[in-house]
């Protein structure tokens, strides 16, 4: 990191991802990045049992607790501050990022329901964070009804909507606690709860209203289309969601004197109308132009884009008038497992000696698995996978699908596993591309961006899966500093996310270059992968629906016995 220099001017950009959040420091001349300080949350992510009562949780729930984003404010702030050592008084701005669709219900005054004395124990008064997928049943209503009635909105993503909205959930959290519902003032994504805590002053962000909450042209769904799904679900826009809505990179207003305390930082200070991690991302890696498609790659992967022009692309998740940059269509797509699954993997299927000699060779599991993966030829494992282990959010919408591994003998290994896996959310990715530049919005450069951007193989898979060159971002903490870009913008120190993106955004053009062989390889395993996605995930065979029925069946009675 370089050194502060006398005189300048820094903002700070906080970063809310699934497990953690990341303060860093970040000077306004040029973008560097000073200090940086990172809090894993207390309670981590509540997806078995809720930590209150130690009650079992139902399956495909993911809750979490909101007390922990403000500890991040507490902790990881002022300790970042201290880390870049510069004096906190020359600190002019702060924004936030955020996972989405990351639900807050809270009361009137911001609070949530989970610390309201008594509802400690009710699971629906916690945060469902993005990947709670309990609400597939309720998305497939809004679906079903939304293709019935022909809602204009419909095709603004993909012909579906997810289980992870605001919308499925809130319709969940109705049916199943209907008095919790009641108690509800406000349904608040998280990236716009932590900056109301920061300025005492609720606005919603452009980014996941459109996204998340479905606000197009103006409008969220109708009360009579929300009472055809339930009767008690016609005013849920009007009374739980609408809000003021604030433009990316504009202020929501300044720090508070108690939001002072907790930071360290100056009363007073701008601080940024909230945004999603994935998009915020984008000008960090300077691509805020047409055609430059970001890929945020971590535990999942989201794929953002701007573009000049409107069309529909079918299994998108939205597009968004200013949805990332102001005067820009924002499309977005996604995959809901991505280092997830090489996490599960490792966690659950490596057996003991390849952690052994992996300690042993100073090498994480992930490091040696993929330098025993890296050098094989393409196809030489046998297999192809299918990367849906937390369903599949782009092309099929559609969270009940899960993990398939064809191909496996008695004489595969855990390494050509992994490196299957690999491919498999390479191959998640060439679908979305191919999917925009088939709808008429084309992909002209391919940015990646994240955690996983850490290993130089799987991003050479990519290329090769691709075949397109792969750009990269230099930052390691894109969110973050994107965030941090925003804040300048919202502190008056740029008059744009442009000119501020390409003041302090950096990105390694062409870093990874398809091999015509490899590619070619590629592109026979592709049409495999291929003939299984459509042969599971468009209907011709669901036995993965049946399977997690059986499952939720099973699971049920397991409560009900315990």
């Amino acid at each position: 990191m370089s050194k502060p220099a006398p005189g300048e001017q820094y903002v700070i950009g906080a970063d809310y991802g699934t497990l953690s959040g990341r303060a860093v420091v970040v000077r306004v001349s040029d973008g560097a990045e000073l200090g940086s300080s990172l809090l894993e949350y207390p309670h981590a992510v509540m997806d078995v049992r809720l930590a209150a009562t130690g009650e079992v949780l139902p399956p495909e729930w993911a809750l979490q607790v909101p007390s922990d984003y403000v500890e991040v404010l507490r902790t990881a702030v002022p300790a970042a501050v201290k880390d870049a050592g510069i004096p906190a008084e020359n600190v002019i701005g702060i924004a936030t990022d955020f996972t989405a669709c990351t639900m807050v219900p809270t009361l009137a005054d911001g609070t949530p329901l989970n610390e309201v004395p008594g509802m400690e124990g009710r699971p629906h008064a916690y945060v469902k964070l993005w990947k709670h997928h309990a609400a597939q049943g309720q998305a497939n209503r809004i679906n079903t009804l939304a293709t019935e009635r022909r809602e204009s909105w419909l095709p603004r993503y993909g012909g579906l909507i997810s289980s992870e909205w605001e919308f499925a959930k809130g319709l969940q959290l109705l049916e199943e606690d209907p008095e919790l519902y009641a108690r509800m003032d406000h349904w608040v994504e998280a990236a716009d709860w932590i900056v109301w805590q920061l300025t005492g002053t609720y606005v919603r962000n452009a980014c996941t209203a459109g996204y998340k909450g479905i606000y197009q042209d103006g409008a969220y769904p109708s009360e009579e289309f929300l009472a055809a799904l339930n009767p008690d679900f016609a005013s849920f826009a009007r009374d739980k969601v609408e809000h003021s809505i604030g433009a990316l990179a504009s202020r929501a207003g300044t720090l508070t004197e108690e939001a002072a305390g907790w930071t360290g930082l100056p009363a007073g200070i701008a601080v940024a109308v909230g945004n999603v991690d994935a998009h915020v991302t984008a000008p960090a890696a300077q691509a805020t132009g047409p055609g430059q498609m970001v890929a945020i790659m971590g535990t999942s992967t989201c794929h953002v884009m701007n573009s000049d022009v409107l069309r529909e692309v079918p299994g998108m998740c939205g597009v968004v008038d200013g949805g990332i940059v102001e005067g820009a269509y924002g499309y977005e797509a996604g995959q809901s497992g991505v280092g997830d699954i090489f996490a599960w993997f490792v966690a659950n299927q490596v057996p003991g000696e390849i952690h052994d000699a992996a300690a042993a060779a100073g090498q994480s599991v992930h490091e040696y698995l993929t330098d025993q993966a890296k050098d094989e030829p393409v196809g030489a494992h046998g297999l192809v996978a299918l990367d849906w282990h937390s369903g599949n959010r782009s092309v099929l919408v559609d969270h009940e699908l899960s993990g398939v591994v064809v191909g496996l003998t008695l004489a595969t290994k855990p390494h050509e596993i992994y490196r299957a896996l690999f491919e498999a959310t390479a191959f998640g990715t060439r679908k979305i591309v191919e999917a925009f530049n088939d709808s008429g919005v084309p992909v002209t450069e391919f940015v990646a961006a994240g955690g996983l951007i850490r290993n130089p193989f799987l991003l050479q898979v990519y290329a090769d899966v691709l075949n397109l060159p792969i750009s990269v971002i230099r930052s390691s903490q894109g969110p973050a500093l994107g965030s941090a870009i925003h804040a300048a913008v919202a502190a008056g120190a740029y008059p744009d996310i442009s000119s501020a993106a390409a003041a302090m955004g950096s990105l390694d053009r062409a870093a990874y270059r398809p091999d015509p062989e490899r590619a070619a390889a590629y592109d026979l395993l592709f049409r495999e992968y291929s003939a299984l996605h459509d042969y599971f995930g468009r209907g011709t065979n669901d036995v993965m629906h049946r399977l997690k029925e059986m499952r939720r069946a099973a699971r049920r009675q397991q409560a009900v016995s315990a």
